[in-house]
């Protein structure tokens, strides 16, 4: 699909995605690397305190490792929906329609901006970790806030991209580990009948 085809968000919040890639401009060159580097690797964080997660719950509790073994999941499930609301959505980048010269290369035409797929999966992250461990929920929500804004830092996302993939996840992984949180107990009993046992318990 050609981009001119795609939806034009600039109008929602454009002058303020100008305002912070303008201040990126502006910003040392340190700063500018350490926020893209974080950008384009940082979801590698809550891989690692997912591990983190499941590995002291196995050792520590079953039911709390069934939520660690959810965490993934979850997040996983969120990206699905970010990416199906994209195609749904249709937005440019934010790069395409206001041409500007951005940290991060523009993205192809079709490459779609709304929601923030790297908002989505670490604010689903987040969710997910918070029922696993709260001082793991803690970390990972303040690097998912770090992660939205970053996507903006670098012009990848309008500021309203980052705000619906951090909603997105959120919800999107909420409600299932509530209710995976009643039922931790049940299910980690079905983990012990068989040979999936040690995911569960040390």
């Amino acid at each position: 699909m050609n981009f001119a085809q795609g939806y034009d968000g600039s109008g929602i919040d454009g002058t303020a995605y100008v305002d912070v890639v303008d201040a990126a401009h502006r910003a040392p060159s340190w700063l500018d690397s350490l926020v893209s580097a974080y950008s384009t690797y940082g979801l590698a964080l809550f891989a690692v305190l997912m591990l983190i997660g499941w590995w002291q719950a196995r050792h520590q509790d079953a039911p709390q490792a069934v939520k660690a073994l959810a965490a993934p999941v979850l997040t996983v499930i969120a990206f699905v929906v970010s990416t199906a609301l994209k195609q749904v959505v249709h937005e440019n980048r934010p790069c395409q329609s206001l041409h500007v010269i951005t940290l991060e290369a523009c993205p192809a035409p079709g490459d779609w901006s709304f929601p923030s797929n790297h908002a989505t999966l670490a604010a689903a992250a987040a969710v997910a970790l918070w029922f696993v461990s709260a001082r793991l929920g803690v970390i990972a929500a303040i690097g998912a806030l770090a992660m939205a804004a970053s996507r903006v830092w670098v012009g990848a996302h309008y500021p309203h991209d980052i705000v619906a993939g951090l909603a997105v996840g959120a919800l999107v992984a909420l409600l299932p580990a509530l209710l995976l949180s009643r039922h931790a107990q049940a299910v980690a009993g079905l983990f012990g009948r068989t040979r999936l046992r040690p995911l569960v318990a040390a």
